[in-house]
């Protein structure tokens, strides 16, 4: 199997230079406190395109009340054992992104090692635009909304999709000030 890479791309699609220490680098891993949330770097990650072309997710969705997830937890767990059920590898700080909806959100973990036409497997596709940012509770609509707008003026059209990863659990939100990766996803280059 290829090794994944993340390559940043200019507005013309084109690779600029692998992102990360090293081709394929999402995370350095750092432990903070009690936890193991992904660390991510805001050079790879804040106002980056990122080429979603190999990317892998599988999917689920969980209801929501007023676009609050119930039953986050129990989705990620679920989506690790159908994961592990298709033979997939769940990668060190895989994405864990959640889409957006006032009742029901689409919930993707990242994999690794599916074969083409998989059947349970998503791939998106096109890029996704990054911003990393501090997203606490009462300003996630207004960071995404910022993420649509810059990218929106970017791209010259709204995105086809927005995702959110929280980076953060309980335990280090505070201290890292709410880390969230906002996500502007194209379906085709734009």
């Amino acid at each position: 199997m290829a090794e994944r890479r993340r390559l940043r791309l200019n507005k013309h699609g084109e690779t600029v230079e692998p992102v990360g220490a090293e081709a394929g680098a999402v995370a350095d891993g750092a432990v903070t406190g009690d936890c193991d949330c992904p660390r991510l770097d805001a050079e790879d990650w804040h106002e980056v395109e990122n080429d979603w072309s190999d990317i892998t997710f599988v999917a689920t969705g969980t209801m929501a009340l007023l676009g609050v997830p119930v039953g986050f937890a129990g989705a990620k767990s679920g989506l690790q054992g159908r994961a592990a059920k298709l033979g997939l590898t769940v990668p060190q700080d895989a994405m864990l992104v959640l889409g957006a909806g006032k009742f029901r959100r689409e919930i993707m973990l990242e994999v690794e090692g599916a074969e083409p036409g998989q059947k349970g497997v998503v791939r998106p596709g096109g890029i996704a635009y990054t911003r990393l940012v501090p997203a606490p509770w009462g300003d996630m609509q207004k960071v995404v909304g910022e993420t649509k707008e810059a990218a929106r003026a970017r791209y010259g059209k709204d995105p086809n999709d927005l995702y959110v990863w929280y980076l953060t659990c309980r335990a280090c939100s505070q201290s890292r000030e709410f880390e969230t990766l906002i996500l502007a996803h194209y379906k085709k280059q734009p």
